[in-house]
């Protein structure tokens, strides 16, 4: 029961992570919005995320995971809700910083509690449960596209309906209370915040999302700009490189019971390096769907599989230590497509020098393993 918590949790965020994408459009032109205000809305709602996931670890240790996911849901729900309603662009930012304050707190309560399933298993636990944020975010897109015809406050009320039976669920399910190992205390801080491992899994994880998020922004204008036609270029992303996400964090499952955690990271960075690399270097649509879906299976496990190093790594104050390196990761959903965009510019031929920002990544988190693995040591 505590999975199937875990499980429709992620689920809903992981809905909620693709409304923005899915919505935009309709709210840019419902209200006239400008480039710089979409900008905005997109920055309030990652800022809304990094301080949710840096202030919710005390609160998971402190008075336990059911406290946080509820808190969590019920501010997406309510979010959700709203949105439909706002007057103008101050309201939308405000209700979207709101939804990402939601998802901070959900994302981290609900890996926090799949970690409760125990050491052994907490790594296939966490890439399984994880599997469900992929399908969570290929729902919103194809809900809004075929059921509700890009009717964008169906969709809303949708899915904070389904956030709604989501927090019930949350509230039925009887969840361990907080022990007093796990407990936010502040004389233990020190320890935990000291540790310089816990600073190398956060860059790490800055580094890989900033990756992913390079993609999933950026990887369609670079199609494009290679030739390759839009639908085609679309395509790619979603059946190439989303379903290899999702095919990855299945498959990895059985190779974590005989390789440990740190290993999965390991090869799965230098296999990030190689394949991105490559899949900006193809022209053919055959080619960069069959790199961008290798691209996509290097990179499935390394988020949850960072987070179950972390948790048995911190088994005192888990919910803080999960939380600060999931804000880690945050900071790199933030930057990572400015910096790309800078580096571009305007002229769209200079984007696949700038991508070139994904495999540079992935080698020093190649770099950053070795020296978590020597710290576990």
């Amino acid at each position: 029961m505590l999975i199937t918590a875990a499980v429709v949790a992620i689920f809903v965020y992981g809905m909620m992570a693709a409304m923005l994408g899915t919505i935009l459009p309709d709210l840019s032109s419902r209200f006239q919005l400008t480039p710089r205000q979409n900008g905005t809305i997109a920055f309030a709602q990652a800022l809304g995320l990094m301080l949710a996931s840096l202030g919710v670890g005390p609160l998971l240790d402190d008075f336990g995971k059911k406290a946080g996911l509820i808190l969590g849901l019920a501010c997406i729900g309510l979010a959700l809700s709203l949105l439909p309603r706002s007057t103008g662009y101050r309201g939308i930012v405000f209700l979207l910083f709101l939804l990402g304050v939601g998802g901070g707190i959900v994302v981290t309560g609900a890996n926090a509690l799949t970690s409760d399933v125990g050491e052994a298993h907490r790594a296939i636990a966490l890439n399984l449960v994880n599997l469900f944020f992929g399908l969570g975010g290929l729902a919103t897109p194809f809900i809004s596209a075929n059921l509700f015809r890009r009717d964008w406050v169906r969709l809303c009320y949708t899915i904070a309906g389904l956030t709604l039976v989501t927090l019930v669920i949350q509230v039925a399910v009887h969840m361990p209370p907080p022990t007093g190992a796990g407990r936010f205390i502040f004389s233990h801080a020190g320890p935990v915040l000291g540790r310089p491992l816990l600073f190398l899994l956060g860059f790490f994880l800055f580094l890989y999302v900033g990756c992913e998020v390079g993609v999933w922004n950026w990887l369609v204008r670079h199609l494009i700009a290679q030739g390759v036609p839009e639908s085609h270029a679309l395509y790619i992303l979603s059946l190439g490189f989303a379903l290899g996400m999702l095919i990855g964090r299945v498959a990895v499952a059985p190779i974590l019971i005989h390789v440990s955690a740190v290993r999965v990271t390991l090869w799965a960075s230098v296999a990030m390096a190689v394949t991105t690399f490559l899949m900006l270097r193809v022209h053919r649509t055959a080619a960069a769907a069959a790199l961008v879906f290798l691209a996509g299976l290097s990179m499935a496990p390394v988020f949850p599989t960072t987070l179950a190093i972390t948790a048995t790594a911190f088994p005192s104050m888990t919910g803080t230590a999960l939380g600060i390196v999931i804000t880690f990761g945050w900071a790199g959903l933030a930057l990572s497509s400015r910096v790309i965009g800078s580096i571009a510019g305007a002229d769209a031929r200079r984007l696949r020098q700038a991508l070139l920002v994904i495999p540079a990544s992935a080698v020093i988190m190649i770099g950053l393993n070795l020296a978590i693995i020597s710290a576990l040591r």
